[in-house]
């Protein structure tokens, strides 16, 4: 048994109202059940009960057992003070108010409906399941799914972008920074995403922005950064960013990580670190004000748009510095930027909107529903149980449920859960 599901049979009343009684033989009326409480204090607030013929209004606590009143210290904390009822699963011991008359206990136990009871143990007793729910997720209605996955994917955003505040904080809430240090992130992908993010954050952003407008100093400082130039390659571009990189290093005492942390590792060439610093350096070549840009730009087509960006000549035909390969232009495919959107961009927008208390989540909601499923594990197994996703919005939503909530077995709080355990 679980103090949660305590929690919700007596949020929903999944009980039999009629005639109930305290353990002393006293009859219970329930008018109000009470706000539940997320916070420190006793679990319902402002409830409502008549106990016999005597109106009360005050808090309800609930415990598995009577005894963990005094386990959990409550007869020394006042915040207890104006309970009313002491509801449990198991009477062990007599708990005494401050005016040592024994608290009013309604023991759950002898009341819950068999059918709630029975619904909470199919939904947890199965160990073996991926989720709890698996075998009857599909039996949920649509509108039940359609209006909780709205939910789970704005919990999503929220967050996202709680952990976006932190390196938004770190950088003196300078927005076009925080982007900068995120987009390198994702440009990473997993296998490299911690070594691009300490590339981004190993120089300070203004020295970009000084040398933005010079390809050849904002690609010395990318690669230079990230330990690419300490080599000795007979290649003149690779040459000159050797030069130009000792220049800067010497001017902004710079000091590059070490270019051992990227993995080049079974990745298809197209997704080799290299490359995507190229990409990366063209990005930030051409647009000035990125951050702003992207703030202003609201359906999808636009930001395929921003992102149509030119590497130098010299990757065209090169994956790495020191092999030549054929000619191949290397843009940004919808898909990457897909991935932008969805992991980094659409975020800290959010992020924006709300420090600026002006969210438009129909903005989100466009720009994501256009975006095609995403392809993972995860979401190959909810299509399997009869859960499908015609979009990255919805694809979000279920990796959030699956994360938040399927695996921590918070049944509880989810709407799908909630459905299954209702039913009759």
């Amino acid at each position: 048994m679980n103090e949660g599901f305590l929690h919700y049979v007596w949020k929903y009343q999944l009980f039999s109202v009629h005639d109930l009684k305290t353990m002393t033989n006293e009859d219970v009326s329930i008018l109000k059940v009470g706000i539940h409480n997320y916070n420190s204090g006793p679990d319902f607030l402002n409830a409502q009960l008549k106990i016999e013929d005597q109106l009360w209004v005050g808090n309800v606590e609930i415990h598995l057992k009577s005894s963990d009143w005094y386990a959990h210290h409550h007869e020394i904390d006042e915040n207890y003070d104006a309970v009313i009822l002491h509801v449990v699963w198991e009477d062990d011991a007599t708990v005494y108010m401050k005016n040592n008359k024994p608290l009013p206990v309604l023991v759950l136990k002898d009341f819950v409906l068999a059918s709630a009871l029975n619904n909470y143990r199919n939904l947890f007793s199965t160990k073996q399941n991926w989720i709890p729910c698996e075998k009857e997720i599909s039996t949920v209605d649509n509108f039940t799914i359609d209006n909780w996955k709205e939910r789970l994917f704005f919990e999503r955003l929220e967050r996202k972008s709680i952990e976006m505040n932190q390196v938004l904080l770190d950088n003196q809430n300078d927005f076009e920074a925080v982007l900068f240090q995120l987009l390198a992130k994702n440009f990473g992908l997993k296998v490299n995403g911690e070594v691009f993010f300490s590339l981004a954050t190993s120089f300070d952003f203004s020295i970009l922005r000084k040398v933005r407008l010079d390809e050849t100093q904002l690609a010395a400082l990318f690669f230079g950064q990230a330990g690419f130039l300490k080599e000795v390659i007979e290649d003149e571009y690779h040459q000159q960013l050797k030069i130009t990189y000792s220049y800067l290093r010497h001017k902004y005492n710079l000091e590059p990580i070490a270019n051992v942390q990227f993995s080049f590792f079974r990745m298809r060439p197209p997704n080799f670190p290299t490359i995507r610093i190229a990409q990366l350096i063209a990005l930030y070549h051409l647009h000035q004000n990125l951050f702003s840009k992207m703030m202003q730009i609201e359906t999808l087509k636009g930001f395929y748009e921003l992102f149509e960006t030119d590497v130098h000549p010299f990757w065209k035909t090169h994956y790495t510095f020191d092999t030549i390969s054929k000619l191949y232009p290397k843009k940004l495919t919808k898909s990457f930027v897909d991935l932008l959107l969805i992991n980094t961009i659409i975020p800290l927008k959010f992020l924006y909107q709300k420090n600026r208390g002006e969210v438009n989540e129909m903005e989100f909601l466009k720009i994501l529903k256009k975006i095609k499923s995403e392809k993972n594990s995860v979401i190959s197994k909810f299509d399997e149980i009869g859960v499908q996703s015609k979009n990255a919005y919805e694809t979000q939503s279920l990796l959030e449920l699956k994360n938040n909530y399927c695996a921590k077995k918070r049944c509880l709080q989810c709407a799908i859960g909630v459905r299954l355990l209702s039913e009759k």
